[in-house]
């Protein structure tokens, strides 16, 4: 297992719908591996396979004591309730926001052995599946927000850009 190098907004592949996984191989073995690896870095919560390069479906999370990963995930469950926290994103670095998300979600997908999985988590957890999840579609935490937040992020990335990575 390696950790791997991040990708940061740009990088076309984040812009990139990510491929169901359908050969379960060693290849995949070790690009599970990988993103378990990197996600276990301090100070990070979740981590798609877009994120260090890759365009399958897949993502990481370690949130408190949840810690795992799923294979073709699909959201199946929000909750009707919606908490506005502060939200940022490795391939965002030094970027924050309020972002809107539902209080509670339930992600289904498989593992390894092609096991059904079932993730179910409410507050960190639950953003944490809808942010991974929103990667492996193409999508960015600052491609949804509320227009004046969207605007304040906007003006803070063009001030930082070229973007300029952490070490």
């Amino acid at each position: 297992m390696t950790v791997r190098p991040l990708r940061y907004l740009g990088d076309p592949v984040l812009r990139t719908r990510c491929e169901p996984v359908t050969r379960f191989d060693d290849s995949l073995a070790r690009l599970v591996g990988d993103l378990l690896e990197t996600v276990r870095q301090p100070g990070r919560a979740g981590l798609a396979a877009n994120q260090i390069g890759s365009t399958l479906a897949v993502f990481s999370y370690n949130v408190d004591e949840d810690f795992g990963y799923l294979i073709n995930p699909e959201i199946v469950e929000l909750s009707s309730g919606i908490e506005e926290e502060l939200e940022g994103c490795l391939s965002v670095p030094g970027v924050t926001a309020i972002r809107a998300r539902a209080a509670r979600a339930v992600a289904v997908g498989v593992d390894l052995r092609q096991d059904p999985v079932t993730v179910a988590g409410a507050g960190e957890l639950a953003r944490c599946l809808q942010h991974e999840t929103g990667h492996l579609s193409g999508e960015l935490f600052i491609d949804k927000l509320e227009a004046e937040e969207r605007r304040r992020v906007m003006r803070q990335v063009r001030g930082q850009w070229p973007l300029t990575v952490p070490d």
